[in-house]
């Protein structure tokens, strides 16, 4: 597998490796079939986890790599969440909505705690990470964001692009160009997502008038 972590072509004096092109470019199908409600952006997800992890792992980036780990784990959970919600509605999709504000609190406190906890261990441990605090952001954000898409929160689109924001820099600065390009389009492609699921929880919450067919 020694190819994966080679030179695949070099773009604007930036080098891009195998591993990173071809798990983005997975990574990214996984954010459009999450677009349209697929069951099967979470096996993509998982897949493109896994490419990913040998990518960050040779680079050094103990964060990205871990994270890699994570996302496989709630690839698995988010698809077993999805086939259970898919068998509770009458059409078989997936129902999305806005999370309540407890739930937006304990999401925003999941993150800066874990944001802080595993920021600190790699700052106390540098040879972890080249970048702790963006490394462990971008950890804990797609953890964060992962598992409200799991429970078809609305507001995992939001969290998505926080992380783009921080993810773009960094993986342009740690030689991921690949990376840092699909990273853009990922911003695109949540602001799209999050259009539709937005439509569609307002949809889904809107009250059926007295004497319609539900």
């Amino acid at each position: 597998m020694n190819w994966l972590n080679s030179e695949a072509f070099t773009l604007f004096d930036q080098h891009i490796k195998w591993s990173d092109m071809i798990g983005n470019v997975i990574g990214l199908l996984g954010l459009a079939l999450g677009w349209r409600r697929s069951i099967w952006t979470w096996p993509v997800q998982f897949v493109s986890g896994l490419i990913l992890f040998t990518a960050f792992a040779t680079a050094h980036l103990s964060g990205s790599a871990g994270k890699q780990i994570v996302v496989m784990i709630v690839a698995a959970w988010g698809f077993w969440q999805w086939n259970r919600g898919r068998r509770q509605t009458q059409d078989g999709s997936i129902a999305v909505r806005f999370a309540t504000w407890r739930e937006r609190g304990a999401l925003v406190a999941a993150a800066a705690v874990g944001t802080l906890a595993v920021g600190g261990l790699f700052t106390a441990f540098p040879t972890l990470s080249w970048d702790p605090w963006p490394d462990a952001y971008i950890f804990v954000g797609t953890v964060v964001a992962m598992y409200a898409q799991a429970r078809g929160m609305v507001e995992f689109w939001f969290a998505w692009l926080l992380v783009d924001l921080v993810g773009v820099p960094l993986n342009f600065a740690n030689g991921f160009a690949f990376s840092g390009f699909v990273y853009v389009i990922y911003g695109a492609l949540v602001l799209w997502g999050l259009r539709d699921w937005w439509l569609r929880s307002r949809t889904a919450t809107r009250p059926v008038p007295e004497g319609a067919p539900t």
